[in-house]
C-alpha cells in the first residue's frame, strides 16, 4: 500500500497541514478555541471549498470565511484525482438543452472551456506553482469500433464547437505512441496539473486572505444558520456550503444524495529522456483510449506516467473505508492495461498506488446551488471531472452568496436537483451492473470490431 503520489511533498506550500495523511481523533481534533460565527462557514476543504473561499474574499475581504475540514486540505478527490483539468462534462449538450435551451447548453460548454484557463490563471496570479500547463488531451481510438464511435464524437461536437478534432494514425502516433492506433480525438481545452500542489497552494492563499481554515473538525450536520460538530459545539452563519462530494452521504439526510464510486491509479518511476523520446506527449497532453471502462492518464512534472481508471466496484451503503482505496485486482489491471497500450514501459517499476471516491448523482448531473431563504449553498457531483468544474462551482457560489446575477449564475446547472438514488440493494445492483456491462461492452467490441450493442442498454443504466 502507497500513499497517492501527489502526497510526495505534501506540506511544503502548506506547512500547518500535519502530515499527507495524518490520524484524525474519531471525535475530530479539538475545536474549544474555534469562533463561534462567521459570515459563511463552508464544509470541505478540497477544491469546490477553497475555490469558494477564495472568491469570495476577492469579492468581499470584509466578509469572515471559516472552512472546515474533518482530515486535511486535500484528503478527498482534490489530492487524489488525475489532475486533468478539463472542459469535459458527464452531461450531453443534447442533454442540457432540451431542458434549457441550445442558448443555454452553448453558454454551458463555453464557460467550461474558459475555466481550463481560468484555473491557469488564478493558480499563476495566486503565486500557486501547480505544473499548470495546457497541452490538451488525447483520446485514442484503438479499435474499428473505437474509430467509428470517435467520428461520431467529432461530428456531433462540430454541431456545438467544442473544438475536438479527429487525428489520423500518423498524427495521434506523433502525440502519443501507443499500440494498435488507428486515430485519435483531440481537444485543447485541456490542462495538466499537480493536483495536491494546486490544493495546499489554494489553502495558502485563502488563509492569506484572511479565511479561518481549520483541518481535523468533524461536522455531523448542515442546517440553516449553523453547523453541529461532532462531539458537541457549532458554529452559527448566515451562509453553509457543503463542499463534501463522496462523503456527502455520511451527513443526516444526503445517504442518498450522491453515490461514492471509486477511481483508483497506479504511477511509474520517473522516466528516462529516450523514453519519453519514444513515447511522446511532449506538450504534456493528458491522455485516455475511446473504451467504455474510462481509463486517464497524465505526464507528471516529474516525468513520469500517472494513470487511472474505473474499475474498482461501489461498495454497499456506499461505504467508504480506507481499505477501499487500495485493490490489488484493480492495481494491477491498470498496470496491465498501461503497459499493453505503451509497450515502451516493458520492465519500468510502479512505485504508486492508490484511490479514493468520487461523487456521482443519480442522473449524472453535476449541480451548484444556494438557497437565499435558508442560508444553504452545495455544489457537487462531479463524475470525475471536477478539477475545473470546482472552478466553476467556487465563483458561482460566490455570486449567489453575494446575492449578484451574472451570467454564470444563469448557467443551467444552478439550481438542478438530481433524484435520489435508489435504496438498497437496488442502489448497490444497478451501480455494479453499469460497470459490469462497460466491461462486456468492450469485450464485445474487441470480439466483434462493431460499436456494442451493450452500449445502448449501459447509457440506459446510467441515466446518462
Amino acid at each position: 500500500m502507497t500513499l497517492p503520489l501527489w502526497s510526495e511533498g505534501a506540506g511544503e506550500q502548506a506547512p500547518y497541514a500535519s502530515a499527507p495523511d495524518f490520524p484524525v481523533p474519531a471525535d475530530g481534533a479539538d475545536s474549544s478555541d474555534l469562533p463561534s460565527h462567521a459570515d459563511v462557514v463552508v464544509v470541505g476543504g478540497g477544491f469546490t471549498g477553497l475555490w469558494t473561499a477564495h472568491y469570495l474574499l476577492l469579492a468581499d475581504p470584509s466578509l469572515s470565511v471559516m472552512v472546515l475540514e474533518a482530515e486535511h486540505v486535500g484528503f478527498g478527490a482534490s489530492g487524489r484525482n488525475g489532475g486533468w483539468v478539463s472542459a469535459l462534462w458527464p452531461v450531453g449538450p443534447d442533454t442540457l438543452a432540451r431542458a434549457h435551451g441550445r442558448a443555454a447548453a452553448a453558454a454551458m460548454l463555453a464557460e467550461l472551456r474558459d475555466t481550463v484557463d481560468e484555473v491557469g490563471r488564478a493558480s499563476a496570479a495566486a503565486g500557486i506553482d501547480c505544473g499548470y500547463h495546457r497541452g490538451g488531451s488525447v483520446v485514442l481510438a484503438r479499435s474499428a469500433a473505437q474509430v467509428s464511435r470517435a467520428r461520431a464524437e467529432v461530428a456531433h461536437a462540430d454541431g456545438w464547437g467544442t473544438g475536438t478534432q479527429w487525428l489520423d494514425a500518423a498524427q495521434a502516433r506523433e502525440r502519443l505512441a501507443a499500440s494498435s492506433v488507428l486515430g485519435a480525438t483531440f481537444t485543447p481545452y485541456c490542462a495538466r496539473v499537480h493536483p495536491r500542489r494546486l490544493v495546499d497552494g489554494l489553502a495558502v492563499a485563502v488563509r492569506r486572505q484572511g479565511a479561518e481554515l481549520r483541518e481535523g473538525i468533524r461536522v455531523a450536520t448542515i442546517e440553516p444558520g449553523r453547523v453541529g460538530l461532532v462531539g458537541g459545539g457549532q458554529v452559527s452563519a448566515r451562509h453553509v456550503i457543503r463542499a463534501t462530494e463522496g462523503w456527502t452521504p455520511g451527513l443526516p439526510g444526503h445517504r442518498r444524495t450522491v453515490a461514492p464510486v471509486y477511481s483508483l491509479m497506479v504511477a511509474t518511476a520517473p522516466l528516462a529522456a529516450s523514453t519519453w523520446d519514444e513515447i511522446g506527449l511532449a506538450d504534456r497532453e493528458v491522455f485516455a483510449d475511446h473504451r467504455h471502462v474510462i481509463i486517464y492518464g497524465q505526464r507528471t512534472v516529474d516525468d513520469r506516467l500517472a494513470f487511472g481508471g474505473r474499475g474498482a466496484p461501489y461498495h454497499f451503503g456506499s461505504r467508504i473505508r480506507p481499505e477501499f482505496d487500495h485493490d490489488a485486482t484493480v492495481f494491477a489491471d491498470l498496470r496491465a492495461t498501461l503497459t499493453g497500450l505503451l509497450p515502451q514501459l516493458d520492465g519500468v517499476e510502479f512505485t504508486h498506488a492508490w484511490g479514493g471516491p468520487l461523487g456521482i448523482a443519480r442522473d449524472w448531473h453535476p449541480s451548484v446551488g444556494h438557497d437565499p431563504s435558508t442560508g444553504l449553498g452545495w455544489a457537487g457531483g462531479y463524475v470525475g471531472d471536477g478539477v475545473a468544474a470546482s472552478n466553476l462551482a467556487g465563483r458561482t457560489l460566490a455570486d449567489l452568496v453575494l446575492g449578484r446575477r451574472t451570467p454564470i449564475t444563469q448557467l443551467p446547472w444552478v439550481g438542478h436537483r438530481s433524484r435520489r438514488w435508489e435504496p438498497e440493494p437496488a442502489r448497490w445492483v444497478g451501480i455494479n451492473a453499469g460497470l459490469r456491462l462497460a466491461h462486456l461492452a468492450d469485450a464485445e467490441e474487441a470480439r466483434t470490431g462493431r460499436p456494442a450493442r451493450l452500449g445502448r442498454l449501459l447509457s440506459a443504466v446510467t441515466g446518462h
